[in-house]
């Protein structure tokens, strides 16, 4: 499968980050691409920095004239296309949501984020309520998606659900950088432990796994701290974890890059893990801790 990554660097400007997007899934497509991913929250800029009933401005009705967008490009290009959205469910009531269109501009499925974070910098659960759907993946033409966005990257047990429901590819639209304060080592401790574990969530399930980040530098609108530095560096990850391909830390990147999914299944053969798991042992992993 030829898969398409489109790394951005946003601006205050939603309709050019939507235009250029949709520029860039163009030049995939004509290059090849069959699925392509953006990053997380696309079309503007991450918001979540601060905390201002304001920003509930930015969230779009789904289905309704941003989706139809994305759905006309997907059509238009005989693509698969994975976006993310910041979705108005109801009136006070929001998701942040990733939508997958089909090769025909048809909505194959939603997924809504299930891991919210809140921490400086990222205050999500301000604005977003966990997803409801939980992690079934998407059935596309391309095949079965299992499609989680950026913070659930951290968790196994999304990436194993997935895998235990039939997906073919894990695919991580992220959102993710630097905290100023800490020091270069510090820093990247950080990116390259969040590059492990989701390479773990390849070996151990022996899936590919698709990540993309956003890039560059976004201010902080309260002045409170030194923005936050995205630290790029979108991935492919093979079924035993091998880095296929890595995107720059600093720069923008759209790039096709070719995956084999016959892997997965000779990997699995070599591998076994889901034959060897210990079912019957496991039933207290669905406790918050075990004193």
């Amino acid at each position: 499968m030829k898969i398409g990554i489109i790394q951005q660097r946003n601006t205050d400007d939603i309709e050019a980050n939507r235009r250029s997007l949709i520029e860039k899934i163009r030049s995939l497509a004509q290059q090849g691409a069959q699925l392509v991913v953006l990053p997380e929250l696309h079309d503007s800029l991450y918001f979540c920095q601060v905390e201002s009933v304001d920003n509930f401005d930015l969230a779009v009705e789904i289905p309704g004239e941003v989706t139809r967008r994305y759905s006309d490009v997907a059509r238009e290009c005989g693509i698969v296309l994975v976006t993310s959205l910041f979705e108005k469910r109801a009136i006070g009531l929001y998701h942040n949501t990733a939508m997958v269109f089909d090769t025909d501009g048809s909505v194959a499925g939603q997924y809504r984020k299930m891991h919210i974070p809140d921490d400086p910098a990222y205050y999500e659960k301000f604005y977003f309520t966990p997803g409801d759907q939980g992690f079934v993946p998407i059935d596309t033409s391309l095949g079965r998606l299992g499609v989680m966005v950026c913070w659930d990257q951290w968790y196994p047990e999304g990436a194993r659900l997935m895998a235990m429901r039939g997906a073919q590819l894990l695919i991580y639209p992220t959102a993710i950088g630097y905290e100023s304060s800490d020091s270069p080592e510090e820093q990247e401790r950080q990116r390259e432990a969040w590059t492990t574990v989701q390479r773990g969530h390849a070996v151990a399930n022996g899936l590919h796994v698709i990540t993309v980040n956003r890039v560059g530098l976004e201010e902080d609108p309260s002045g409170q701290t030194n923005g936050i530095k995205f630290w790029g560096s979108s991935f492919v990850a093979g079924p035993q974890g091998e880095l296929i391909y890595r995107a720059p830390i600093d720069s923008e990147d759209c790039r096709l890059i070719d995956i084999d999914m016959e892997r997965s299944e000779q990997v699995r053969r070599w591998w076994p893990f889901l034959r060897d798991r210990r079912i019957d042992h496991y039933s207290d992993i669905d406790k918050r801790y075990l004193d």
